[in-house]
């Protein structure tokens, strides 16, 4: 018998999200859901827990034999900032359960006491894990669940999903990580413009694909070419340390990178990578130490920056959706960089703002709507192009492809490397996708527990 059975559904926001989706999950089962940013992936995932857009017309049918849980994309937007998380936990059930939970999830015991903001990306998905898991769910609907994982823990989560499928849990994965898709899958729904354009077993659609759209999304990204480095030297780490309450982040780390050169840094969840890089840009006041621009040291904190380096140096945040104010429209949110940082008139800012997007396949009508009404796709190139409109020398890039279809993390590549090849951009990228760093990264500096342990090397 199927724990979740899809018939014909449509969801209707002034244009169709959803447009006659149909399908079952038996128990036990793996179904993946992939598609393009904006397909439809996420709406159809929320029906099954009852949610729909404000607004929306639906029609068909969605039945859901048993409980449904849910790991959201960006564990961050459903976290309560001001609360510990272990208690948050043990509103919603037992302390046997709770522990249950969090060691199904692989969440440590330890940090229960935290705050979200203590936790790093890797840990708020385990927590997010963790809260789905409790109530015993007959399904869950992960909608991109190894966001942000370095692949060890990634490879955790996998065989933890892989567990729950062996209680007889039935698993909808909402995913552009086709290695994913290809470790839990057992049946592949392929979504375009909120339509099937192909579905069968796993096997037959991962190694058979009919449709050209389907076979675009499984192709890996090309390598970049990234040349050698022959700039001046940019950007300059000496001595960082940097603390989270009484626990040392960052250990006195060291690392230069020239105009147009990409380094990637890279580590497992919790090894400081995303500490570092908020030093750089002063969001993370660090304990001691210099992060020095063009051979200028850098006040610690944005307050104290003048408006010349706060353009200089951007960062794009691994959750692009908390990145922007929710009420306002994304080009007005993108536009205001360029009057902020580069004093321009607001109809310059927004005509110049239109073209950077553009150039990211985000049309005027989409980005004149709300975020919330945006794909976390569309957000996250939305995000890049807000930073690149301060026509920065350094772009820091936190987990910048994260939750990307094939399609458009290549596009975004790209992006990055003409940047870095016309315009001698520097790049930082905080990631733990290797392929990221194989393709576009020149040098890799690696860090645990807040301490490089590997010098940067030449990117092969």
């Amino acid at each position: 018998m199927s724990v979740v059975s899809v018939t014909d559904l449509r969801v209707t926001v002034g244009r169709p999200l959803v447009d006659g989706v149909s399908f079952e999950v038996p128990a036990g089962a793996v179904l993946a859901i992939v598609g393009a940013s904006g397909s439809g992936k996420t709406t159809t995932g929320l029906a099954l827990l009852g949610e729909y857009p404000a607004g929306a017309e639906v029609s068909g049918e969605v039945r859901v034999r048993g409980r449904a849980g849910f790991v959201p994309q960006h564990p961050g937007a459903v976290l309560n900032p001001v609360r510990r998380v272990g208690s948050v936990l043990r509103e919603l059930a037992s302390v046997s359960a709770v522990e249950q939970a969090v060691d199904a999830a692989r969440f440590p015991r330890s940090l229960l006491d935290r705050y979200p903001h203590q936790l790093s990306g890797g840990q708020q998905q385990r927590l997010v894990l963790a809260q789905a898991l409790l109530g015993d769910p007959a399904v869950v609907v992960a909608d991109e669940p190894t966001t942000g994982l370095d692949r060890a823990t990634r490879d955790e989560v996998v065989g933890e999903f892989a567990r729950l499928t062996e209680r007889g849990v039935a698993l909808v994965v909402l995913s552009h990580d086709m290695e994913v898709v290809r470790a839990l899958a057992d049946h592949i729904v392929v979504l375009r413009a909120g339509r099937v354009i192909e579905s069968g077993s796993a096997t037959n659609v991962l190694t058979n694909p009919q449709h050209p759209y389907t076979r675009a999304l499984l192709v890996d990204p090309i390598r970049a070419g990234a040349d050698d480095a022959t700039g001046a030297e940019r950007l300059r780490v000496e001595n960082l340390v940097a603390h989270h309450g009484r626990t040392t982040a960052l250990h006195d780390v060291d690392l230069t990178v020239s105009a147009g050169e990409c380094l990637a840094v890279m580590g497992p969840s919790g090894s400081g990578k995303t500490t570092l890089a908020r030093c750089v840009v002063g969001l993370h006041p660090p304990t001691s130490g210099t992060v020095t621009l063009d051979g200028r040291p850098l006040a610690r904190t944005l307050r104290s920056r003048p408006r010349t380096d706060l353009a200089a140096i951007q960062y794009v945040f691994q959750d692009a959706r908390a990145s922007f104010d929710h009420r306002r429209p994304v080009l007005d949110q993108v536009a205001r960089t360029a009057v902020l940082l580069r004093g321009m008139s607001a109809a310059d800012s927004t005509a110049a703002a239109l073209s950077v997007l553009a150039s990211f396949r985000l049309d005027e009508p989409t980005t004149r709507r709300p975020p919330p009404t945006l794909s976390g796709g569309e957000l996250h190139r939305a995000a890049l192009a807000r930073a690149l409109l301060a026509n920065p020398r350094v772009l820091v890039c936190d987990e910048i492809t994260t939750g990307l279809d094939t399609v458009t993390r290549l596009s975004v590549l790209t992006h990055l490397a003409e940047l870095r090849d016309t315009h001698a951009v520097t790049l930082v990228l905080i990631t733990h996708d290797h392929t990221v760093a194989d393709h576009l990264a020149d040098r890799v500096t690696t860090l645990h527990k807040g301490r490089v342990t590997q010098r940067p090397r030449t990117a092969p």
